[in-house]
């Protein structure tokens, strides 16, 4: 991809949570050679840029419509030129392109999607530990609380929450309290909640606190955006840093386990 130009086309990238370390390697080669940026400024910070073309156009998107971006993408590659489409974290997840790549193929624009990292992988990542422990938790529930958009009502939080699971609930700042009645009817009030603040961001926090206190700890420290909680029984099978004692279980997988049978272990070739 270095020495062949772009084709003409419109590139999803994920920047992923915000630390430019963190962009996948193809993300960073193609935003060497783009020649339009067009990126989602009040999520993506400014360092994800650094090593893009002197010359490449920059078009920040906080202050745009959707109407005001599709015709940018598409004019651009019309013009013949490669465009980069940058959204924050992954763009499978809450980053509206569903209705961008509808248009763009509607418009005949050739566009491709590049997966990025996600917030509540670097989240595991920060707290050192594993969101699925054997005999403890086996799943992971992406989701987020009914705001401006709405939740279908199977996958309402309180119904999700049923299931105890290791849960990521992404947008749901400025709905805590309600966040919090609504796990309360769950999990216990002693399950910590990681309450993670621009993960990868230079002013990033991190808070590690029981469910009881998650709408307090929140407002406390103001965090109205950009703010994951995960509520897990994970977070107290392991030392969780940030001032919270978690619980060593002493919980081990078998996959590494001794009496484990592996599928691709050595055997001996016959002669």
């Amino acid at each position: 991809m270095d020495d062949i130009p772009l084709s003409p086309a419109v590139y999803i990238v994920g920047a992923g949570p915000g630390d430019p370390d963190l962009l996948t390697v193809k993300a960073q080669k193609l935003l060497a050679q783009a020649d339009t940026i067009v990126f989602a400024d009040s999520l993506v910070p400014p360092q994800i840029l650094e090593g893009i073309r002197a010359d490449a156009e920059v078009i920040p998107t906080a202050d745009k419509t959707l109407e005001e971006i599709l015709p940018i993408l598409i004019d651009r590659v019309r013009s013949h030129k490669s465009v980069i489409r940058l959204h924050s974290g992954d763009p499978c997840l809450y980053s509206a392109i569903q209705e961008q790549m509808q248009a763009l193929f509607d418009a005949d624009i050739p566009f491709e999607v590049i997966p990025g990292i996600s917030v509540y992988q670097l989240a595991a990542a920060r707290l050192r530990v594993e969101f699925t422990v054997p005999g403890l938790v086996q799943s992971i529930i992406l989701t987020r609380i009914s705001g401006r958009t709405q939740v279908p009502e199977s996958e309402e939080l309180s119904s999700l929450a049923a299931h105890r699971s290791t849960l990521c609930l992404y947008l749901s700042a400025r709905h805590v309290e309600t966040a919090q009645h609504k796990l309360l009817q769950h999990y216990s009030a002693e399950t910590l909640v990681a309450i993670c603040f621009r993960l990868g961001w230079e002013d990033e926090k991190i808070r590690v606190v029981p469910l009881a206190q998650m709408a307090e700890v929140t407002q406390q420290e103001n965090l109205i955006r950009t703010t994951l909680y995960v509520i897990s029984p994970a977070l107290s099978a392991a030392t969780v840093p940030y001032g919270s004692e978690g619980v060593n279980l002493n919980a081990r997988s078998r996959l590494y386990d001794p009496q484990h049978d592996r599928l691709f272990k050595d055997h001996p070739t016959s002669e």
